[in-house]
């Protein structure tokens, strides 16, 4: 948070007018209103005063403990996984709650630590009581939520939506759901053609256009990549609630097309080569297939450990912001433990060639932690 908007924010919870506060400090009330405004700063002689008047500090009226650059906030993150590795989550978790404590004003420290630590706590499921950990992270959600920050606001308000629809609060749900900006799409029955266009304008999109007309290409091809990002997820997404639809159906025909579309779309865009094949384990599992699970499972696994880098491919390298893939060789430990003790995949235990492929991943695991 910068002084003007600690200044505003201080003044108005003590329910003074800017008139007022230019009275004790002698100065104008336009000078004031600059100073909200952001477009000048008080004198430096006037901030003790102007300190003792809005009953803080000169570290928080300057924001010494707030100002937390994207570097840092990035370097901060790596540290919280390096912990969550070598040591375990309760760690990282007392890790984050510290630092979030040292900068409370920093929404956008304070929403990579929690989103982060919402990752890493999936990713982690032996962990003791996770719900306990979870009330707590949907608290930071709910103060995430009222941030002047539009992207934080919004994805803590889908996290809340998420926990509400998981504890099946589908009012609750509706309600965040309809906090969210954008126009409610018409049902069929009310479009003469049967089907809709959605008409909410991405402002995104046409930001891109506009630097593109300006030649500033660079910033274009960034927006234009993160699109295709976003588009391959949401239909990624869509596919497979549908495949899961179909099988709850026992529509296995339906369940396939779905799968075949999934694979198709995830290979043609360049996403991790273990994506391709989740869909068909998937509808293996369901018809408990032995044969097709195990053959599947022989493709799958390896390429879990196939390192993915946005950075590094073309289609998504302008997008990514120097993300990295971390996820799945935590998915991979975790596939292995369930498909070791779970009873759903018990039927697989006694197939020709299981174990032999779960010893080959294990000491595969074994050398890349080695090393």
């Amino acid at each position: 948070m910068k002084i003007n908007q600690i200044i505003r924010e201080k003044r108005k919870a003590l329910s003074l007018t800017q008139e007022q506060v230019a009275n004790y400090l002698g100065v104008s009330t336009p000078a004031v209103n600059k100073w909200e405004k952001g477009s000048a700063y008080p004198d430096i002689t006037l901030l003790p005063a102007l300190a003792r008047l809005l009953k803080t500090d000169l570290n928080t009226l300057l924001s010494f403990q707030e100002d937390v650059t994207d570097l840092e906030i990035n370097q901060f993150i790596k540290e919280l996984d390096k912990t969550q590795k070598e040591q375990d989550f309760p760690a990282a978790f007392q890790k984050a709650m510290k630092k979030i404590e040292e900068y409370p004003g920093c929404d956008k420290l304070t929403a990579s630590a929690i989103l982060y630590l919402e990752g890493a706590l999936f990713l982690s499921p032996s962990i003791d009581e996770p719900e306990r950990y979870k009330e707590k992270l949907e608290v930071f959600y709910e103060r995430l939520a009222k941030s002047e920050i539009t992207e934080i606001r919004e994805t803590a308000t889908l996290m809340l939506l998420s926990y509400a629809r998981n504890r099946k609060d589908f009012a609750k749900a509706e309600e965040l759901l309809n906090s969210l900006p954008g126009q409610t799409p018409k049902s069929a029955s009310e479009s003469t053609l049967g089907f809709t266009f959605e008409s909410v304008i991405n402002k995104e999109e046409q930001l891109a256009i506009l630097l593109q007309q300006q030649k500033k290409y660079a910033e274009a091809k960034r927006i234009w990549q993160r699109q295709i990002l976003i588009g391959v997820t949401h239909m990624q997404n869509a596919l497979l609630n549908l495949l899961e639809i179909s099988l709850a159906e026992q529509n296995v025909p339906d369940a396939d097309f779905y799968a075949n579309l999934h694979e198709t779309l995830i290979r043609q865009f360049d996403f991790p080569e273990w994506m391709r094949y989740t869909c068909a384990f998937e509808i293996a599992m369901e018809t408990k297939d032995k044969e097709k699970c195990l053959s599947i499972l022989k493709k799958l696994l390896p390429a879990m450990k196939k390192e993915w880098n946005p950075d590094k491919r073309r289609l998504y390298r302008n997008a990514a912001h120097g993300a990295s893939s971390l996820l799945s060789e935590r998915l991979l430990q975790n596939l292995c433990k369930e498909l070791s003790e779970k009873d759903e995949y018990a039927f697989l235990r006694d197939c020709d060639g299981f174990q032999e492929l779960m010893i080959q991943i294990s000491q595969s695991q074994a050398k890349t932690a080695k090393n």
